[in-house]
Order: structure tokens, then C-alpha cells, then sequence
């Protein structure tokens, strides 16, 4: 079998230009992915990282103009989520056990990116890491997260 047909999670393993188009055309689009504007821009399965454009509103604005803190919590989540539900070939979800978050600069609304890995995959544990970005390319906030792997199905 072709190293690009190789199993994986129990099925065949998607290219990195059809799983980009799969999350793309998606119908199923969690209403929250909506929300924050989120775009999957950038995927690569070998090296487990993604990346995400996000559209922010002037409605996760604070008093200061800058967007609110877990606006910015949930496009990491988000991204971080999504990078394990890739990392699984899409037989998994990978609910947030915990997250810290470093908040480092302030995000104005508008566009924003998060890039998003795998650091670690366990028996038990996925182990992410993420860092949102201005449009100029500074970092305004990184988080690492451990995640709970389980076969994905509604609730």
C-alpha cells in the first residue's frame, strides 16, 4: 500500500489538500467555529500543525477596543481541538482537560491567525500547544492544553 493510502485510526489517512478541503466545505460547522470566524487555512499531518484564520467582530471588543480575553481562549481551544480531531485522522474528539493561557500583547477586532501542534500523542492524553497572532506577525498569546482523546460521537 502506498505510504499516502497508509492506515490510520482505522482508516484511510487523508491528504493534507483533502483534509483542508474536507474541514473547508464541512456542512456539519460547529455554530462556535462561526462565531469567532474561523478559516482552516494550513494543514500538515505529518509534522501535527494547523493553522487558522480568524475574522474577529467588533463585538468581542472590551471597553479598551481590545478583543476580550476568552474570545482569544476560544481560538486557541479552537485550534487546538481541531489539530487533534486532524491528528486522528477524524475518528477522534479531544475534549479540553485544561488550558493556561499567557496573554502577551492586546488583539484589536478584525484578522487574526492561530497556529496550532500536537506536542505530544498518549495512550491516555493528547498534549497541544498554540499561539495567536496580529495581522503585523506579533504574538499576542500562546496556550498549552491536555486533551482526553475518545472516539468522536454527538453527545
Amino acid at each position: 500500500m502506498p505510504a499516502s493510502e497508509t492506515l490510520a485510526f482505522g482508516r484511510p489517512k487523508l491528504s493534507d489538500g483533502d483534509m483542508l478541503a474536507r474541514f473547508q466545505m464541512s456542512k456539519k460547522r460547529p455554530p462556535c467555529s462561526d462565531t469567532l470566524g474561523m478559516q482552516l487555512i494550513e494543514v500538515n499531518q505529518d509534522a501535527r500543525i494547523i493553522r487558522m484564520a480568524f475574522e474577529l467582530s467588533e463585538g468581542f471588543a472590551n471597553p479598551t477596543g481590545a478583543v476580550q480575553g476568552g474570545f482569544i481562549a476560544a481560538m486557541l481551544d479552537e485550534a487546538m481541538s481541531t489539530c487533534c480531531i486532524i491528528a486522528s485522522n477524524v475518528t477522534m474528539t479531544a475534549p479540553t482537560l485544561e488550558m493556561k493561557i499567557s496573554f502577551l500583547r492586546p488583539l484589536f477586532p478584525g484578522p487574526a491567525e492561530v497556529r496550532a501542534h500536537i506536542v505530544k500523542w498518549g495512550k491516555s492524553a493528547a498534549f497541544m500547544e498554540a499561539h495567536a497572532y496580529r495581522p503585523d506577525g506579533d504574538c499576542v498569546a500562546t496556550a498549552s492544553a491536555t486533551a482526553l482523546p475518545k472516539p468522536f460521537k454527538r453527545l
